[in-house]
């Protein structure tokens, strides 16, 4: 199913490139719309309800945990493409409940935090790892990684940045055709 779709919203992307005000090209678009919505479950929508408003997330009664992060930014200067590096960021709950993090995720697979297990107390310090591999990743980098825990707001970003030197390539044909 999950193909199907993909598939779908593939060729929607393709033929909008391809029509450009093509009045016959916009009629298919809209069929494709609908197509797309009756197999995820629902009905056609119409442009004007195709995207419905979530209600904001209210704050929860009673006491609660409150990230203080020594830094929520981090850049690691220039590195070598296929370098792997590291930082802890560093925080103290300054609130008035156990801080527990319910997740830690990275914007990409290259960046991979690594969150206290356990909770924190109040006044207590932890530490988050957040580890960045370079591989692939020539040129200026900024990543971030999103911090979901029992605080308000539910989310923290943490960012990072780097100057990827990109690695040296292989196509060196100075030396004639490989055999």
């Amino acid at each position: 199913m999950r193909g199907l779709r993909l598939s779908l919203f593939v060729g929607l992307l393709a033929l909008v490139a391809a029509a450009c005000g093509n009045k016959d090209a916009e009629k298919r678009i809209a069929e494709l719309e609908s197509r797309l919505a009756e197999i995820e479950g629902g009905s056609p929508a119409s442009p004007a309800t195709a995207t419905p408003t979530a209600e904001p997330e209210t704050k929860p009664e009673g006491p609660l945990p409150v990230f203080e992060f020594e830094e929520t930014e981090f850049d690691f200067g220039t590195i070598n493409e296929g370098d792997e590096v590291e930082h802890v960021f560093k925080f103290k709950n300054i609130g008035e409940a156990p801080l527990i993090i319910q997740s830690a995720r990275g914007s990409c697979g290259c960046t991979v935090p690594n969150p206290p297990k356990e909770p924190i107390g109040v006044g207590e310090i932890g530490e988050m790892l957040v580890k960045f591999n370079s591989k692939g990743k020539p040129n200026m980098q900024n990543k971030t990684v999103t911090v979901t825990a029992n605080t308000w707001p539910k989310t923290t970003t943490l960012r990072i940045k780097a100057m990827v030197t990109p690695a040296a390539s292989g196509d060196d044909t100075s030396a004639g055709p490989v055999k």
